[in-house]
């Protein structure tokens, strides 16, 4: 591929929240891998069961040799594993980059998935176009620059340049991870309090002790108190122990975090109900899962958006085996509109069987037969 030497300059807030940038305390130096970034409990159920159901969808092609492109795009790996990085990558960075590896007629050969850490987004002097400076993994590739953005599939989720680069829907979340951070440790601290709790040790008679003999005696109690193994402790009639009681309840200050998942939630445009299994609980099961619907079709608009602009168009998609893996409610839907006498029964054979409810060798149905003789 040659090396264009052409007037550029960097497209600004291009390696803007790639990860997780903002939990390092706004330093942008350095890049945070998704490996970070999913360290989070509530982060990870989320990314993980959106890009998990837009990978289970299809990407519909406009032609067979597409099709094959989308189904398998890497030799790498399956093209489940590929699609899935993907959409993780843009449901945490905000953008996702692909490179089309073709032959000299422009075909379609593969296509790998970059890491936002080997891109370089920069933008022509005149404004025509954009173009990568990519490093490759692998040696024999190295650094290449300069490489036409035709050549390169860029996924945006959101934009505050007009689409050039992406930026992070994570970015609104840095106060209230933060606050989690803290609601984490604060919890964690309670809890060792309250299973080894300090005590108050009274002498009950003898006089008033000094400082030191009181940090004597305290230090001598817990070394009784060890070699005990915490168990019962034996005192004289001079002496009185009693355990302090933790007066807040730790339960409580658990359920302080749950409000973290919901933001995180909102922020996707997903149903909390899908991250934490409560949600609202006057909400039918229909409504969330149409809400939860309508979320997808948004994030795969973008998967699609960007093919039919570099890929000549014609890129549909079907999120029915996602949101109904077995076909049951596609099934009941046709059902229905054969008893509203929209459709006939050999239609809706046919509509099955191309959704894979059916098997393609299903044998025709004759109907039932009659006393008279008659079907």
């Amino acid at each position: 591929m040659p090396i264009f030497n052409l007037g550029m300059f960097s497209v600004p807030d291009s390696n803007d929240y790639t990860a997780l940038d903002f939990l390092t305390g706004g330093d942008k130096s350095a890049y945070v891998s998704a490996k970070d970034a999913l360290q989070n409990s509530d982060i990870y159920a989320t990314v993980n069961l959106i890009s998990g159901d837009l990978a289970t969808s299809r990407i519909l092609a406009p032609t067979k040799r597409m099709q094959g492109m989308i189904n398998n795009p890497s030799s790498m790996s399956n093209g489940h594993l590929f699609w899935k990085s993907v959409f993780l990558q843009l449901l945490l960075g905000g953008e996702a980059f692909v490179y089309r590896w073709r032959n000299r007629n422009g075909v379609d050969l593969r296509w790998e998935y970059l890491r936002p850490s080997q891109v370089n987004v920069f933008e022509l002097e005149d404004g025509s176009s954009l173009i990568y400076n990519v490093s490759f993994d692998e040696k024999n590739v190295g650094v290449v620059q300069a490489i036409p953005q035709s050549e390169m599939l860029h996924f945006r989720l959101a934009s505050r340049n007009g689409g050039k680069t992406g930026i992070s829907p994570l970015s609104s979340l840095s106060p209230e991870l933060d606050v989690k951070k803290a609601n984490t440790r604060l919890t964690l601290t309670a809890l060792k309090q309250a299973i080894v709790s300090p005590g108050i040790l009274t002498i009950k008679k003898g006089g008033l002790l000094n400082e030191k003999q009181k940090a004597a005696r305290s230090r001598q109690f817990m070394r009784q108190q060890e070699s005990s193994n915490y168990g019962p402790v034996v005192l004289d009639d001079l002496e009185e122990y009693k355990p302090l009681e933790i007066k807040s309840d730790i339960s409580a200050l658990l359920s302080q975090t749950d409000w973290t998942s919901k933001q995180i939630a909102k922020v996707y445009n997903i149903p909390d109900s899908y991250l934490n299994g409560q949600g609202d609980q006057q909400s039918s099961l229909d409504q969330i899962k149409e809400m939860y619907t309508t979320s997808l079709n948004r994030y795969m608009e973008v998967i699609l958006s960007e093919l039919n602009n570099k890929l000549g168009g014609g890129f549909k998609s079907d999120l029915r085996p996602a949101i109904d893996p077995l076909g049951d409610n596609y099934a009941k839907q046709i059902s229905s509109l054969v008893k509203d006498h929209a459709i006939d029964s050999g239609q809706a054979t046919f509509v099955l069987k191309n959704a894979g409810y059916f098997p393609d060798d299903l044998p025709e149905y004759v109907g039932e037969i009659t006393k008279g003789g008659e079907n």
